[in-house]
C-alpha cells in the first residue's frame, strides 16, 4: 500500500468516526425538531381531528384564522405580554447585574435571593403568586396595611389579570437574565473602567459609556431570549386564570393548547403554531438587525 493510499486511508476514517459520533445527535434532533415541524406544516393543510384521517383543505384553516375572533384576542395578548414584559427584563436585569458585580458583604446572598425563582418550578411559582392575588392573599394585606381600601380579586379582573402575569414572569426569568449581564460584565476590561473613572466619570457614565456598548452581544441576546419567553409564555397562565376572565389573559400558546388537546382539532392548532412559529422567526430577525447582530461597539 503506497503512502497516498495509507493516507486516504487514514482520512476517510477520521471523516467515518466523525459522522458516527454526529450521528446520534443528528437524529435525534431531526426526529424532535425538523420532523414535528415538518408534520405541523402539513397537518396545517388538513382537517384532522385526533384518532381520525387527516383531509387535505388547503388554505382553509389559514383563512379560518383571519375571521377568528380568538385568534386576534391571543395574538394581542401575546403582544400586550411582549410590551410589558421584554423592556423590564432589557433594562432591570442590566442594573440588577451591575449591583450584583460589587465586591459588598453579603452580595452573594443577594444573587441567591435574585437566582432562586429561576430554578424553582413554574406549576409552584404560579400556584404561590395565585395565593398572593386571592382578594385575602397577601397582596391586598399589604395594601390594605398601607392604608388602602383594596379589595381587588386580580386574577379575575379584566383589567388586572394581563398584568398580574406578566409581573409573576418578569419576578421568575429577572435572575436568569441578571447571571447572563453579570457573566458579560465580569468578561469586560478592568482597564476601560478604570480610564473612566481617571477621566472623572461617575458610576452613571460608566455603565452608559463602558458598560452598554460592551455588552451590545449581551443585550442582543436577553432581546431575543425574553421577547420569546413572551411571546412563549404559556404554563403560567394555565395554571393561574386558564386564560380568562373572559380571555382576557389567553395567549397564542394556551390556545394552540386548547384547540390541540381540548378540542382535538390538530389541524387548526397545527395552522396557529405555524404562524405563532412564523412570528417567532420574525422577531428574531428583527432583534437581530436592531442590534446589528450584536456587535459590539
Amino acid at each position: 500500500m503506497t503512502q497516498g493510499s495509507v493516507l486516504k486511508h487514514n482520512k476517510m476514517n477520521k471523516y467515518l468516526t466523525i459522522l458516527i459520533f454526529l450521528f446520534p445527535a443528528v437524529a435525534l434532533f431531526f426526529t424532535f425538531f425538523y420532523l414535528p415541524t415538518f408534520a405541523a406544516i402539513y397537518y396545517s393543510f388538513t382537517d384532522y381531528h385526533s384518532l381520525g384521517v387527516a383531509t387535505w383543505v388547503g388554505l382553509e384553516n389559514y383563512a379560518s384564522l383571519l375571521k377568528d375572533d380568538l385568534f386576534w384576542t391571543s395574538l394581542f395578548n401575546s403582544v400586550k405580554y411582549v410590551v410589558l414584559i421584554v423592556p423590564v427584563l432589557v433594562v432591570v436585569p442590566l442594573l440588577l447585574a451591575v449591583l450584583a458585580n460589587q465586591k459588598l458583604r453579603g452580595i452573594n446572598l443577594f444573587r441567591l435571593v435574585i437566582f432562586l425563582p429561576v430554578v424553582t418550578p413554574m406549576v409552584s411559582v404560579a400556584i404561590g403568586w395565585k395565593f398572593i392575588y386571592h382578594p385575602q392573599g397577601l397582596l391586598n394585606a399589604v395594601l390594605q396595611t398601607a392604608g388602602l381600601n383594596v379589595d381587588v380579586n386580580w386574577l379575575l379582573n379584566t383589567e388586572t389579570s394581563l398584568p398580574a402575569i406578566a409581573i409573576l414572569q418578569i419576578w421568575k426569568f429577572v435572575g436568569y437574565y441578571m447571571i447572563i449581564y453579570l457573566a458579560g460584565i465580569q468578561a469586560i476590561s478592568k482597564d476601560l473602567v478604570e480610564a473612566a473613572r481617571l477621566d472623572g466619570a461617575n458610576n452613571v457614565k460608566v455603565l452608559w459609556h463602558v458598560y452598554i456598548p460592551q455588552l451590545r452581544p449581551v443585550i442582543a441576546v436577553v432581546l431575543v431570549l425574553s421577547t420569546m419567553e413572551a411571546v412563549r409564555v404559556f404554563t403560567s397562565i394555565y395554571v393561574m386564570t386558564g386564560g380568562g376572565p373572559l380571555d382576557s389573559s389567553i395567549s397564542l400558546p394556551l390556545y394552540v393548547y386548547e384547540k390541540a388537546f381540548v378540542e382535538m382539532d390538530m389541524g387548526y392548532a397545527s395552522t396557529i403554531g405555524i404562524v405563532l412559529w412564523i412570528i417567532l422567526m420574525f422577531i428574531t430577525y428583527f432583534n437581530f438587525r436592531l442590534t446589528k447582530g450584536g456587535e459590539a461597539q
